[in-house]
């Protein structure tokens, strides 16, 4: 038994496996996968640098478009900024010229009623200033870095006719800027027979405006240390 079964192991161990087609033949397509592979590792790296390109090029896009808006708004701002200098530039000229503007002048005001009491021939009248306030708006103007303050003038003026108060007030309102916060006028009784005796008496309250620079914040002061 053991002589017959010999040559059926040796038969079984000569039979050739059988391999299928198409692994026999992939030597001839070998090379054409390799190209095809390659070409599909290419066109999807292509793709991803496309949709990485994309997108950076819509973050540059999206970035230039704000820097362009940006600078668009200021120009506009600037350009805004010029019309209200040349719609503003005459008017702040002019009250600067009248002492608006800037710190007040005391010296100039008196002057200035001099002046006018001269050439109006007016009676001698007598006038006080109270020391300089800051005013306080009711409502929030944009002033800037200036602030709005007065100067409180009380003024007695003996008057041959009422005309001459509103003659004063028009040729100092020309010259200065001043807001008149009250007037109280009395009839006098005047000298018979007496020329350029006065008939009227005129007690006023006028308020000196000015436009100055706010003071800069006092920094506080260091608490002391305590030992």
């Amino acid at each position: 038994m053991s002589n017959a079964a010999t040559p059926a192991k040796s038969k079984t161990r000569g039979a050739a496996i059988a391999v299928p087609y198409w692994i026999r033949e992939f030597a001839l397509i070998r090379l054409a996968v390799a190209i095809c592979l390659g070409a599909l590792g290419i066109g999807v790296s292509s793709v991803f640098a496309s949709t990485w390109w994309l997108h950076g090029a819509l973050d540059t896009r999206q970035q230039a478009q704000q820097s362009r808006d940006a600078a668009y708004a200021r120009f506009a701002q600037v350009e805004s900024e010029k019309q209200d200098i040349r719609a503003f530039q005459p008017k702040f000229v002019t009250l600067s010229r009248k002492g608006f503007i800037g710190e007040e002048n005391r010296l100039e005001w008196i002057d200035q009623i001099r002046q006018i009491q001269e050439q109006r021939k007016l009676l001698p009248l007598n006038y006080e200033f109270e020391p300089q306030q800051s005013v306080k708006l009711d409502d929030r103007l944009p002033l800037g870095d200036y602030q709005l303050r007065a100067s409180r003038m009380s003024l007695h003026m003996d008057l041959l006719h009422e005309g001459d108060l509103f003659d004063f007030l028009a040729d100092l309102r020309q010259r200065s800027h001043f807001a008149v916060q009250d007037c109280h006028l009395k009839r006098l009784a005047g000298a018979e027979n007496v020329s350029n005796a006065p008939t009227v008496g005129a007690d006023c309250h006028l308020n000196w405006l000015t436009l100055a620079p706010a003071a800069p914040a006092r920094p506080a002061a260091p608490g002391r240390a305590k030992r």
